[in-house]
C-alpha cells in the first residue's frame, strides 16, 4: 500500500498520493510555485496510520501550484407559487490546480 493523506483546505477535506492532480479552493499562490499544508487530518505511510485530533502534528503535504481557473456554474433557482415571486442566482469558485509533491 502506498503513502497517503488526508488534508483539509477550504473548508473540505481531500485524499491524495503523491503524484495525485487536485482541485481545491483558490490558494493566494503563484502558478509554478510550491506550497505547504499543514492542516493534514490522518496521514500513512503505507503500513501505520496516524489521526490527528484534529490535525497531526509534524506532517504536512508540498503541492506545486500548476495553474488556477474557475469551477462549473452553480445556478439556484427559488419560485414561490402562485405568486411570480422568481429568482435565479449563480455562482463559480475560483480554484486552484495543484500536484502533490510530497507527503511528511
Amino acid at each position: 500500500m502506498e503513502a497517503y493523506a488526508v488534508l483539509e483546505t477550504g473548508g473540505k477535506q481531500a485524499l491524495v498520493k503523491v503524484g495525485d492532480k487536485i482541485e481545491i479552493e483558490k490558494l493566494s499562490v503563484e502558478a509554478g510555485e510550491d506550497t505547504t499544508l499543514t492542516t493534514v487530518l490522518a496521514v500513512s505511510d503505507g503500513s501505520a496510520l496516524k489521526v490527528g485530533t484534529p490535525y497531526v502534528e509534524g506532517a504536512s503535504v508540498t503541492l506545486s501550484v500548476v495553474g488556477h481557473k474557475r469551477g462549473p456554474k452553480v445556478i439556484n433557482f427559488k419560485a414561490k407559487r402562485r405568486k411570480g415571486d422568481r429568482r435565479t442566482v449563480g455562482h463559480r469558485q475560483s480554484l486552484t490546480v495543484a500536484v502533490v509533491k510530497a507527503i511528511q
